[in-house]
């Protein structure tokens, strides 16, 4: 609507396609406002800004003006608010609005600004502040999206034409309000002629009806998604949806005939053989149920489902023998588990299939008539008493002749004996049913032509018990007597065991022997309940009279033969308390300073066993104190001169001082030894030669010297120990004055050995050459 005639600025919108101006449903007022109403002086609508302005120069968005403004320059445009001075820019003289940026409306659709004219010198506002908006106007630069793709989709197989699959979805960022940017239509790219999508709605159908999941399994669609209504020059997008055909259960089970063979010694319970009813369904609709319809074998085979492979897993429940019968033949039928009643015109959903089972003859050991065999012989019977017989066969056509034995390892003290060729059992050692009453033999049948067959039967003997043991007390009874019993009174009942076995249970009688039958002491009563009582005839026993009373008790069973023992029962006379209890037995402690005649040996014995030790250890460590050398006698040894200096000779000043050979003036007696002096002559004789002073002589000389007097104490004296004491003296560098400081040259020159073969080992050898090679005419000072 048009504002009065007396507004007089106006807001100016030169962007094509604006539309009307509107007014603002606001108005700031400024500070300058009364409290009686103004006049409204601007006029403002909505500014529409193009995003992705893509131009040079900054893009003209609008103009503000007000009436207060004479052009005069005094009136200054402000702008302020979202956006301002960052992306747009306001000329303070005209009001002109430009973007200097580009915009996108995907992030953000519109920006709110504040606009105010003030005067230019003052700075005081001239019109209210007010408030407008710029909104960026939408462009197609957006193409669909799908947000969930790639999709995942599953349709059972066999489903009618236009079945429901899936729907896709896709997105468009552009503005749904404003024209046909955001508006998306589907279409499908890949997947004819099997699947069919709705162009509005993105639901996908099946194209084609009964799909076979056993002929294909999977399909791969490609969508597309496309904007402006799928007009030419709209974006578009496109997803993959792969649609996987679900199983049902169409197709029933199918069998093949089967034939296997057995040996006839399989045992029951094991695996025969497995069978498969092909199904091209999977999973559930492919579970399926054996059973055997028809057997000329009854209750011999067994049929299951393994749920893991749907086998038929047969087993045997009976054993098989190859003479009794030798194949079977059964009828088994598989049915599907699960039948879907939509499909039950493709039925039926079951098959049924024959079996064939050849039974293989293998060589069986023999088997008794019996596996258990029981005999009975009595303890009493005499060696080779023959106490039954046990039979075995040869369950094979061949029938052959078995021989019997005894497996040791149930007879180890050999007591029994079998016929090899009858099976009869005899006694080999007399019984003793006290000791074993029952005897478990194994007893092995062995074929004769093939003794690797071995059947084997159990047999019991039981050995039947006669009386053969008298009765004896049926625990060591310690029976104490007190000093104040009255006569009369009971001091013990005994009761007796017998290790025979009566049918009817024991019956034992009790009396005294005859040789205590008439005692004035104590007296036996039998009990008739296969116990006796003793008794006292008199009182005032004393302890210091007669400590211990055996009474001898005879026990008679009632066997036949009956047999009788004597058990003696001691008797202690006790001082007793009031209360009848017993407080010391047997003889009277008589009070003495001395010991037992069996004390006094203990502790003599002792003392006798501990001066023995004292003896050996005293011995012992005097042993150890000898020496086998006298302390006196000390191991003196040669003491070992080692010169091995790594150096130039003499040039080596370092490696030791020579001064020290240079002031040896006494010429020691080559025949005086430091460490010993040896009282037997010497065996080698040096010739005495005329000696300079270690002064007056070269150094070389002075040296040599010194190793000469070493080596004539180490030669002339081999019977001073140590005998093998070692001198070495090495000759090292060629600028040594000392020469070479080997001992070979002190062995005597008396020596068979020929060393002129020295000459010819080369220069490396010369000076031994020169000590050995020549050995008449050398002298010491030689060089």
């Amino acid at each position: 609507p048009r504002l009065p005639a007396s507004s007089a600025c106006r807001i100016r919108q030169t962007i094509a396609g604006s539309g009307e101006l509107e007014k603002s449903p606001r108005s700031d007022p400024g500070p300058w406002e009364v409290l009686h109403r103004h006049r409204r002086s601007w006029v403002w609508n909505q500014f529409f800004v193009l995003e992705e302005y893509t131009g040079n120069e900054p893009l003209y968005v609008g103009k503000l003006h007000s009436d207060v403004d004479k052009g005069d320059g005094k009136v200054k445009y402000v702008l302020s608010g979202d956006g301002a001075t960052s992306i747009f820019t306001i000329d303070e003289n005209t009001g002109d609005i430009h973007a200097t940026k580009r915009l996108d409306r995907e992030v953000q659709a519109y920006y709110t600004l504040q606009a105010q004219a003030v005067d230019r010198l003052t700075n005081l506002p001239v019109e209210p502040r007010s408030e407008f908006v710029v909104k960026v106007q939408d462009i197609n630069d957006n193409e669909p999206k799908f947000a969930d793709g790639p999709y995942l989709a599953g349709v059972p197989e066999m489903s009618p034409l236009g079945t429901m699959v899936v729907q896709v979805a896709a997105t468009d960022a552009d503005d749904p309000t404003y024209g046909n940017s955001a508006r998306v239509v589907y279409s499908i790219i890949h997947g004819q002629p099997y699947f069919s999508v709705e162009p509005k709605t993105g639901v996908i159908r099946t194209a084609l009806p009964n799909m076979d999941r056993e002929t294909r399994d999977q399909y791969v669609l490609v969508i597309q998604a496309k904007d402006m209504v799928g007009q030419m020059g709209g974006l578009s997008g496109t997803t993959s949806v792969t649609v996987t055909l679900t199983d049902v259960n169409d197709n029933p089970p199918r069998f093949k005939n089967y034939q296997f063979t057995v040996l006839e010694s399989l045992p029951t319970r094991s695996l025969v053989a497995k069978i498969k009813a092909v199904d091209a369904d999977i999973g559930s609709n492919a579970e399926m149920d054996y059973r055997i319809m028809d057997s000329d074998g009854s209750g011999v085979f067994n049929v299951s489902t393994d749920e893991d492979t749907q086998d038929g897993v047969i087993t045997l429940l009976k054993p098989l023998d190859f003479e009794t019968k030798s194949s079977f033949s059964l009828r088994i039928e598989a049915t599907n588990r699960n039948i879907d009643t939509n499909f039950l015109s493709l039925g039926p959903f079951s098959d049924t299939t024959s079996v064939k089972v050849t039974v293989q003859d293998v060589d069986e050991p023999p088997v008794f008539s019996a596996p258990l065999t029981k005999m009975v012989v009595s303890e009493d019977a005499r060696v080779g008493t023959s106490i039954g017989r046990v039979s075995a066969h040869d369950p094979d056509t061949s029938s052959n002749a078995i021989r019997y034995s005894i497996d040791r390892n149930t007879d180890l003290e050999r007591f029994f004996n079998i016929d090899a060729l009858s099976g009869v059992i005899s006694t080999a050692k007399p019984l003793d049913r006290e000791v074993n009453s029952v005897h478990n033999l194994t007893i092995l049948a062995i074929e004769t032509q093939d003794p690797v067959q071995i059947g084997k039967g159990i047999t019991l003997v039981t050995v039947l018990d006669i009386n053969d043991n008298a009765p004896v007390f049926a625990t060591d009874y310690e029976t104490l007597l007190c000093e104040t019993t009255t006569p009369g009174q009971v001091i013990q009942t005994v009761s007796a065991v017998d290790k025979d076995e009566p049918p009817s249970g024991h019956r034992f009688y009790f009396t005294l022997a005859p040789s205590v039958a008439g005692n004035p002491n104590f007296t036996l009563r039998d009990n008739k309940d296969n116990t006796a009582s003793v008794l006292t005839k008199r009182g005032g026993f004393l302890r210091r009279e007669q400590p211990v009373y055996l009474l001898p008790v005879l026990i008679t069973d009632s066997g036949s033969p009956a047999l009788s023992s004597t058990s003696t029962l001691p008797v202690r006379v006790c001082d007793c308390d009031s209360d009848g209890v017993a407080l010391s037995c047997g003889a009277v402690a008589y009070t003495a300073t001395g010991l037992s005649t069996g004390a006094l040996l203990a502790i003599l014995s002792c003392i006798i066993t501990l001066l023995v030790m004292v003896l050996l250890i005293v011995t012992m460590r005097r042993r150890r104190k000898q020496p086998l050398i006298l302390e006196e006698e000390r191991d003196i040894r040669e003491n070992i001169v080692r010169y091995d200096d790594e150096g130039g000779g003499e040039e080596d000043t370092e490696a030791f001082d020579m001064v020290t050979l240079r002031n040896l003036n006494v010429i020691r007696d080559p025949n005086v030894r430091r460490d010993v002096t040896p009282d037997t002559p010497t065996f080698y004789h040096y010739p005495p030669a005329s000696r300079q002073s270690f002064k007056t002589l070269p150094d070389n000389v002075v040296f040599r010297e010194f190793i000469w007097e070493r080596l004539k104490d180490a030669d002339v004296d081999p019977t001073a120990p140590p005998y093998d004491s070692l001198q070495t003296y090495a000759f090292e560098g060629s600028g040594s004055v000392a020469e070479s400081l080997s001992s070979l040259e002190s062995l005597s020159t008396d020596s068979d050995q020929n060393y002129d073969y020295l000459n010819n080992w080369g220069p490396r050898f010369q000076k031994l050459a020169d000590l050995y090679g020549n050995g008449d005419g050398d002298t010491l000072y030689d060089s």
